[in-house]
Parts: C-alpha cells; sequence; structure tokens
C-alpha cells in the first residue's frame, strides 16, 4: 500500500516525536524511506546568525546523518534528499519525482487560527500534495 514514504526532517521536537510513527508505518509496509531536508534561503536582510547556522549546507548534512541514524538503530534504510526553496512546493514536488505514496508530518500546531492555517507548510503540503498526508501531532 506505502511502497515509498517521504518523511521531511527539520530540527523541531515534531519532526522527532513523529519519526517513531514513521518508523512503525515503514516497518509495517516495508516501504522505503525517503528523508527530505529544504533549506529556504531568507534574503541577506532576514538572516540572522542562526538561519545562517541552520541553513548551512554542513548543518542540513549533519540534520540528515542524524535522521538516517536514527532509523538505522530500527533496522531501517533511508535515502537522503536535500533541496532548497519554498518547503510546501519542494515537499510536494519531490513527492512527485520520487512517486511517494505517503507523506508523514510532524505538525507544529502553527495553524491554530485561520491566518495560522493559510500560512502553514503542513497546511500548503496537505492542499498541494500528490498523494496523502499524515500528519502527526
Amino acid at each position: 500500500m506505502f511502497t515509498t514514504v517521504l518523511f521531511p526532517v527539520d530540527q523541531s521536537r515534531e519532526t522527532r516525536e513523529a519519526a517513531e510513527t514513521v518508523a512503525n508505518i515503514v516497518k509495517i509496509y516495508n516501504s522505503r524511506l525517503i528523508l527530505l531536508s529544504v533549506v529556504e534561503k531568507p534574503s541577506e536582510e532576514q538572516k540572522t546568525e542562526q538561519e545562517r547556522i541552520m541553513g548551512s549546507t554542513d548543518a542540513v548534512a549533519k540534520l540528515l546523518q542524524g535522521a538516517q541514524a536514527l532509523f538505522a538503530n530500527k533496522g531501517i534504510e533511508a535515502d537522503l534528499i536535500e533541496r532548497e526553496g519554498m518547503p510546501s512546493f519542494v515537499i510536494c514536488d519531490v513527492a512527485d519525482e520520487v512517486n511517494a505514496d505517503l507523506i508523514i508530518m510532524g505538525c507544529r500546531g502553527l495553524g491554530l487560527t485561520m491566518e495560522g492555517a493559510s500560512e502553514s507548510v503542513t497546511n500548503r503540503v496537505i492542499n498541494l500534495s500528490p498523494c496523502p498526508v499524515l500528519i502527526i501531532p
């Protein structure tokens, strides 16, 4: 049923909490797991020191390798993809490219207001995705 599962990762607590569900689904369906990290490059005026550090190639590589190691400890092999762009669009584009059957995402709960809901990455992915999206609160 879920041959290929796409799991966008970032450094949020919600992503770490969703990892257990991802592992369970991948094991149950014997799915191919693809870990995706999307770096959104802010303009030079918007960059803070933290954004420069988190947006660096080394930080993204370290994040993906850490996620890959987490799944490897559970006996799950994962492919890594790193992209740059608007997260919601990149997630959906990659899902289409790899023929994902399911996207699993953590939810930060930022969409609790009407304004926040329309702007959230999660909401955009739900509306644009070429496949089902499982949101882990």
